[in-house]
């Protein structure tokens, strides 16, 4: 079996905004060029070398993505807008990556930015269904088999929290470990000069700020935030004729896993935020890498992890295969979660070299 499918690929660049309070500060355009323009710098090319481009946003009219790369240039290249919730970024740089390795393109630029309103999400169309209405009704449902009984709170976080209470009622956890997750990457953050709030929040401090349902706390959920970031995707032949080598990172593995059946048919409300779609997606990326099945997690040593609540991190250490299915919560315990141990779980990652990603497309993320 081939190690890949398709040409190599690399990423020759990135660039970032500071993460800030959605205030109306920043527009598209602004956010957009800054970003790009740092990933330009950082890759050494210029943006006519830029053959096709993918930006996600999901708090933006049709076509943001063309006008958040316009200042950069009205160059006629093809630019796709990218929605899927949380996933949006992954999913842009996805389909920039194969985009370079089918061979359609030798150079490509994945975009991710958001413009965001103060508060919990809601919905930007009332006058319909939410397309996550079956998920919000299936965890309401799992809540009246659970100890905590009905759950309150935004949809999102509800979902989320639902999982975390399934994964502590059948292996002992509880939400000290919540807290200790999230106290864990707001101690990251500090390090960190894009990121939003820097004040490296306490477990104690975590677990004493306004509840947002019967289990996550308001410091155990991710913010709103107005920010962007980009990434340069190049093909082997376009790093050497530029002479990049030195700093292209290849992308040795990458894959995208939306919902089976069993997230909305199982009693669990661990696969209704998409546990096994997880576990099949790592699963896939390891197996491209060339690791035998359920081997390669023990060669990585640095995660980038959606936390977009607490809860989620903690159930997708197993998910992932970084532990076995009751140990998440004494992954946490023993500080195997952060720097200097075991793995590095944050959403910073300073490698060179090979490395394996994995993304997963969720129906809430």
């Amino acid at each position: 079996m081939p190690l890949t499918k398709g040409r190599r690929t690399f990423v020759i660049g990135c660039g970032c905004t500071a993460f800030i309070k959605p205030r109306g500060e920043r527009t598209t355009e602004d956010m957009g060029l800054e970003a790009a323009t740092k990933a330009l710098l950082d890759a050494g090319v210029t943006y006519d070398f830029i053959e096709t481009a993918f930006v996600g946003h999901c708090y933006g009219d049709s076509t943001s993505g063309q006008r958040a790369l316009y200042n950069l240039g009205m160059t006629g290249i093809p630019i796709t807008n990218v929605n899927s919730n949380c996933s949006t970024g992954g999913t842009a740089l996805y389909q920039a990556n194969n985009s370079v390795k089918s061979g359609l393109v030798e150079c490509a630029l994945a975009l991710g930015f958001e413009r965001m309103k103060p508060g919990s999400l809601g919905t930007t169309f009332p006058d319909r269904p939410s397309p996550l209405a079956l998920f919000h009704q299936r965890t309401r449902e799992l809540e009246q088999g659970m100890k905590a009984g009905t759950n309150f709170g935004p949809g999102a976080p509800r979902m989320f929290s639902n999982a975390g209470q399934e994964y502590c009622e059948k292996y002992s956890a509880d939400i000290v470990h919540f807290a200790k997750i999230a106290a864990k990457n707001h101690a990251h953050s500090k390090n960190n000069p894009y990121s939003q709030f820097r004040n490296g929040w306490t477990v104690q401090q975590v677990l004493h700020s306004p509840k947002i349902t019967n289990q996550l706390t308001k410091f155990m959920c991710s913010p709103t935030s107005d920010g962007a970031s980009c990434c340069i995707v190049a093909s082997e032949a376009f790093v050497h004729a530029h002479n990049l080598e030195n700093q292209a990172i290849e992308i040795v593995a990458l894959e995208l896993e939306t919902d089976h059946p069993v997230s909305l048919e199982s009693n669990s409300a661990m696969e209704v935020v998409g546990y096994s779609m997880t576990k099949r997606c790592a699963d896939k990326v390891f197996a491209e890498a060339g690791f035998a099945p359920g081997k390669g997690r023990d060669e990585v040593g640095v995660i980038e992890l959606h936390d977009c609540f607490a809860a989620n991190e903690l159930i997708t250490y197993p998910a992932l295969g970084l532990c076995a299915p009751d140990a998440a919560h004494k992954m946490v315990d023993n500080g195997d979660n952060t720097v200097c141990e075991t793995e590095v779980v944050t959403y910073l990652d300073c490698r060179t070299g090979r490395y394996v990603v994995w993304w997963n497309v969720c129906h809430q993320s």
